[in-house]
C-alpha cells in the first residue's frame, strides 16, 4: 500500500507543478512577470502563498519553466503532426498550421512570453534559447530541402526569422471566429513564401 500512496503523491505533485506553470504563464502574459506576486499564482491555483516554492525555488525559475514546458510541448506537437511527411513543402504548410495552432487554439503562452525573458539571468536565457534552438531544427531544416529543390530562393537564417516573427505576429491580430480561419492563415503564410 505505501508504494501505492507514493505514486499517487508524485502524481498529485506532477499535477500540482503543471497548475502552477499554467496559471503563471497565464498570469505572467496577463500582467507581466513584475507585476504578478507569487500570492497571486499560488491563488490562481489554490494554494497558499508560500506553496509554490515547494516547487520552484524562485519566480524566475518559475517563468522559465513554464517557457519551457510551453516550447517543449509545441515541439512534441510539430514533430507529431508532421512525422513521415517527406514533401518538404506539404511538412512546411502543416508545420505552419501546427505553430499557428499552437500560438492561437490552445493555453500556449509562449510567444507572449519570450517578451519577459529580459526578466531571466543569463544562464537561464541561454536554457531557453537552447531549447528554442531545437524547435527551429525541423524548419531550418526543410527550408533547406525546399531551398536545394529550387522551390525556394533562400533557406538562410534570416528567413527562418522572418517567417516565426511574421507567424508569431498573428497573436495581435488574429481573433476567433473572426473573418480568417487558421487554416487560411496558413495557406496565405506558406504561399507569400513559396511563392
Amino acid at each position: 500500500m505505501p508504494a501505492v500512496r507514493k505514486r499517487q503523491g508524485a502524481a498529485l505533485e506532477a499535477n500540482r507543478r503543471a497548475a502552477l506553470l499554467s496559471a503563471a504563464a497565464r498570469l505572467f502574459v496577463e500582467k507581466g512577470f513584475a507585476a504578478t506576486t507569487t500570492r497571486d499564482i499560488a491563488e490562481a491555483v489554490g494554494m497558499r502563498s508560500g506553496s509554490p516554492f515547494y516547487h520552484f525555488r524562485s519566480k524566475q525559475e518559475l517563468l522559465k519553466a513554464a517557457m519551457i514546458e510551453g516550447l517543449e510541448t509545441g515541439y512534441r506537437r510539430l514533430q507529431a503532426a508532421s512525422a513521415g511527411l517527406v514533401d518538404p513543402e506539404q511538412r512546411l504548410r502543416v508545420m505552419i498550421r501546427t505553430h499557428l495552432g499552437n500560438l492561437l487554439e490552445g493555453d500556449c503562452q509562449v510567444p507572449m512570453l519570450l517578451y519577459e525573458s529580459r526578466s531571466l539571468d543569463a544562464t537561464a536565457k541561454a536554457e531557453i534559447t537552447a531549447v528554442s534552438d531545437r524547435y527551429q531544427l525541423p524548419w531550418q531544416a526543410t527550408l533547406d530541402e525546399l531551398a536545394a529543390s529550387g522551390r525556394l530562393r533562400s533557406s538562410s537564417r534570416p528567413l527562418r526569422l522572418f517567417l516565426f516573427g511574421m507567424l508569431n505576429w498573428t497573436s495581435q491580430w488574429y481573433r476567433p471566429g473572426g473573418e480568417l480561419s487558421l487554416d487560411e492563415i496558413a495557406e496565405a503564410a506558406a504561399d507569400l513564401l513559396l511563392g
